[in-house]
Order: C-alpha cells, then structure tokens, then sequence
C-alpha cells in the first residue's frame, strides 16, 4: 500500500483540488517575457493543451501586473481556463496587486521586507486581502535564499528551511487562512528531500498538514536535469510527501510536463503521459532506485547501463564523475538564450573534476539559490554576466561573448593554485 501524507485540500480557480486525497497536480512555468502578450498567451495555451494543470508566470515589476491580467482575459476569452499562478519576488506591494487578477500567488513572504517584523506585518496584510478574493498561495522557500533573519537565527540548512515555513504557516492559522501550499526546493537532493521530510513532520507536530509543492529547482536539462528530478521527487512521493509537482528543466517548459506527469501517473491516479522508450526507461531508473540510494540503503544498482548507473549515482550525491550542473529553468526575468549559454558551459567545462558550476538566468534569484555551487555564471542583462566563486563576485560586467572563456579561465587558474 502507498504512503499517504493526509493534508488539507487546497482549491486553485474553479476546479483544480490540490491534497492528499486528489491525483497530484502537475504544472510549469512560462520562460515568456510577461511584457510580450503575444508570446505569453501562445505559450499558455501550448502548456494548456500539453496537460499543465496550473501555469505560472513571473511578475518582476508592477507594470506587469496589467499585463498579466491581459494575458488572463485573453485566454479565458479562448475558453482556456487553466488557473495562473503569479510569481513574485521581494515586493510585497506587486503582491498584493495581483491578488485581484490570478487564482493563486507565489511568495516568500521572508523576503517582502529586510525587517522581519515589517515582512509579518505586510503577510498579514498580503494573507486578508487573500481571503477577500478566495485566492490560494504557495510559500515557497528555496535554499540559498531564506531571508536573513532565518539564516542568522538557524543556519542555511534543511532544518532551518522547514522552521522558516512553519513560521509562515502559522500566520496562515492564526488569521484562519488555509488555503495554503508550501514548497521547500534545493538543487541539491539530499537537502531537498531533508527540507521536505522536516517540514512534513513539523506540521504534522502542529496538527494542520497543509499540501506539499515538490521540485528539484534548477535541475538542468537532458538526462541529468530528468534524473536529478525524479530521484528526488520520487523519494518524497514514495513517503506519501507531495501533492503538486513541478520539474524545472533548463529547457522550453513543455518539455517538463511528460516527465511531471509519469511521476504522478506513478504515484497517484493521475493520466499516463506518452513516453518514449529511453526517456521511460530513465525515469523508471530514477524512480526504482532513487530512494535506496538517497538513503544509503544500497551502495551500487544492477545497471548494466554505465552511463545511466553515473547518472544516478551523481543525482543522488553518491559519486562525481563529471562537474554538477546547477542551472535554472528561465522565466521572464532572464535576459539572455539560457539554454544555448547552459550547454556552452558544460561543453566547455565537462574536462572538470570535482566541481559545482551554475547557470543562473538573473541576479534577482540567481545569487541566492546557487547555494551549493562552487562557481557561479550570473546574467545581468544588457548582454552582461557576472562570474561568482562560490557566493563572492569575482568579476562583474563581462561580456556575453567572453563569460564562458573567462569562467574556464577562473576554474583552471584554481585548480592549478
């Protein structure tokens, strides 16, 4: 029998029910500038057709939110009726703005203001004006970028990720507010499935159980990317932890739904996506041994299949036979070809031992949630970069056309000192 989380049932728009007790949701995000109409309305629809049960798109500025809720009258007046999640970050203000327009909304409240009782304070705020429209909302924490009142308190770790949700979970039931999602994403697997264990536990401690967002952020793309996400959601699903996925692939966001939807035709009622036979034969891999090797239950898998066994071992951080690659998805913050730039580095970059290199599509997220990585190539926008060892800049402003060089330039000169 399959483990069950029992949770409360979350409502996003008209129909989609989010909760133990429903087939587990699957979603996407758009990689559109929200500013062009056109685009994000065409790539909605195709994420619709494609079987995304929820849509997001980011809102980076407040001219946005007329945009956004443009897009919306557009597609419902195509007869789409597929909710939109609006993506914020940092403004509190743009939040609430959008609360009018979309059928849920994505936040880290810890980051609506740099004082923490100010970010309560405007939550509260955010959370009744919530309530006025029936709206849902997703807390979404990611690690490497807790606010800097969690991170002073209890560390950058998979336990303080948890405690940093459950203080926003208990604002949601002190104003009598459920219509909750919480999300706990890492690059890294081991902390992800940590973050989501303990916050599965401490609200289960706390007697509302409020439905789990599961996903590997900025898993890549190719097989790694698919593998790296399944090892990890499938790890939590087999524990009855999960109600919504979303697999984030540096690569165009419909490629992400076949795989989100084999896991949840795997672990819940939900439809069977058509696969081809290697990409099924991967994602069974990932998700047959995934949990034994994450928790050190077994130490080699009966693969004959050398590249694949790699693979697996390294998405679950049991051996490291190439650099790992930490890549965000894009969205419409991102100001440059992401997906040409990721595979550009780790053409230039796979003679490396030893490494964590990330590609991160701007410096509103990009700093933060490459926590793990050893290096770090940033887009700025107007054709610029900045290059990170570890979480320090080390140079700024570099030209497109010479980040890459400069980036092997900087790991090589290391790796000699």
């Amino acid at each position: 029998m399959k483990k069950v989380l029992e949770t409360r049932t979350v409502r996003v728009g008209e129909n989609v029910l989010i909760g133990s007790g429903h087939p587990i949701v699957v979603q996407t995000m758009c990689n559109t500038h929200t500013s062009d109409i056109d685009a994000t309305v065409a790539q909605c629809k195709l994420l619709a057709a494609a079987g995304s049960q929820l849509i997001r798109i980011t809102v980076p500025a407040m001219a946005d939110v007329k945009h956004l809720e443009e897009i919306k009258n557009r597609l419902r007046a195509e007869g789409i009726q597929t909710p939109l999640v609006a993506d914020i970050h940092f403004s509190s203000e743009i939040a609430m703005a959008v609360v009018p327009v979309v059928e849920k909304i994505r936040i880290n409240p810890g980051n609506f203001h740099p004082d923490h009782q100010k970010a309560r304070a405007l939550f509260g705020e955010f959370l009744q004006l919530c309530k006025q429209y029936n709206r849902a909302i997703r807390i979404g924490l990611n690690h490497g970028s807790l606010g800097k009142y969690i991170v002073e308190k209890y560390g950058n770790t998979p336990e303080a990720m948890a405690l940093a949700a459950m203080e926003w979970v208990q604002m949601c039931m002190d104003a009598q507010f459920y219509n909750v999602v919480v999300s706990l994403k890492a690059s890294n697997t081991v902390v992800m499935v940590q973050a989501y264990r303990n916050l599965a536990r401490m609200m289960q401690e706390n007697g509302v159980v409020f439905p789990l967002h599961v996903g590997v952020t900025e898993a890549g793309n190719g097989d790694s990317g698919r593998i790296k996400s399944c090892v990890a959601i499938s790890t939590l699903l087999e524990e009855g932890i999960g109600n919504t996925i979303r697999v984030s692939l540096t690569e165009p966001p419909q490629n992400e739904l076949p795989v989100a939807q084999y896991l949840a035709h795997r672990y819940s009622e939900a439809p069977a996506p058509v696969l081809g036979e290697r990409e099924e034969t991967i994602l069974q891999a990932a998700c047959d041994y995934g949990a034994p090797l994450l928790n050190h239950e077994v130490d080699d898998i009966p693969l004959s299949d050398e590249y694949l066994k790699d693979e697996l071992l390294q998405a679950c951080r049991r051996k490291f036979y190439k650099p790992e690659y930490i890549a965000c998805p894009g969205c419409g913050r991102t100001l440059y070809n992401l997906e040409e730039t990721f595979n550009r580095v780790k053409e230039a970059t796979a003679g490396f031992k030893d490494v964590v290199i990330a590609v991160m599509g701007c410096i509103v997220n990009g700093p933060g949630e490459m926590a793990d990585a050893d290096y770090g190539y940033v887009g700025e926008g107007f054709g610029k970069v900045t290059l990170y060892r570890k979480k320090e800049p080390v140079l700024r402003h570099i030209p497109e056309d010479e980040a890459v060089e400069r980036l092997v330039e900087l790991i090589r000169n290391d790796q000699v000192k």
